[in-house]
């Protein structure tokens, strides 16, 4: 008997409102253990809200998010926090604090999640195999103002892998890279699956990162998941609304 496979991350009717605009009214999705999940949607469709639902920084007015088997809506702060140390997020911009260098931007969560090691007296094993895995060694004592925008790229991503997080959030991966630097970062996501069998959810609008990596897509349209299925599944649908994300 072949067994299913693991939901890692489930959101059941989540709706979330901002005065009169209401951006998620109903989104429903679950990513499965060692998944890539593509979630696509246009511009202020609710991509960016739901993933901060989804990490505890908003709150849904309606719906269950569960994380590795956590109903996040009730835990408490500390709680929460444990669990986040599993969740890589990979920020849109990528997010390194600019008066750091490269080292001392990926010392800072093993800093603040200390308990998940029994010691941190070997930081600069973890950093150095962090940026070993995104061919970035070299970089160690750069600043950011020191970087291409693929480099930190590739640092942040460095930053998200030292936590060992069982599932990686990826915002927007690809956005203001050129096309052989976003193909780059693509390979890279691939090769950091393989390597540590990690459960992605990719929040994208790129259409050729989505063909490359998604296993599986879901279209966030009006916002509830109007659609669900492969990237040949969905660009082969009769439907308006699907075709409108494949056309560019």
């Amino acid at each position: 008997m072949i067994e299913s496979p693991q939901v890692v991350l489930e959101i059941q009717n989540l709706h979330k409102s901002f005065g009169n605009n209401h951006v998620l009214k109903g989104f429903n999705m679950q990513l499965y253990q060692g998944e890539n999940l593509v979630i696509m949607g246009k511009s202020g469709s609710g991509k960016s809200v739901m993933i901060k639902c989804l990490v505890g920084l908003i709150e849904a007015d309606k719906g269950l998010i569960r994380v590795m088997d956590n109903d996040i809506t009730t835990l408490n702060q500390e709680t929460l926090d444990n669990l986040r140390s599993d969740i890589g997020f990979l920020f849109q911009g990528s997010a390194l604090y600019d008066s750091m260098t490269v080292r001392e931007n990926l010392e800072f969560p093993l800093r603040r999640h200390k308990n998940k090691f029994d010691n941190l007296t070997n930081t600069e094993t973890l950093v150095l195999e962090a940026l070993e895995n995104v061919g970035l060694a070299h970089a160690i004592d750069l600043m950011p103002s020191e970087l291409s925008g693929g480099m930190k790229r590739r640092v942040a991503l460095a930053r998200t892998l030292i936590l060992k997080p069982k599932i990686i959030l990826y915002d927007e991966p690809t956005s203001g890279l050129d096309p052989i630097t976003a193909k780059e970062i693509i390979i890279l996501m691939q090769e950091v699956q393989r390597k540590y069998s990690t459960s992605s959810l990719i929040i994208t609008h790129d259409v050729d990162c989505a063909r490359v990596i998604a296993d599986r897509m879901i279209l966030l349209i009006d916002g509830v998941d109007y659609a669900s299925g492969t990237f040949n599944e969905l660009n082969a649908l009769n439907d308006t609304k699907v075709q409108a994300f494949f056309k560019q």
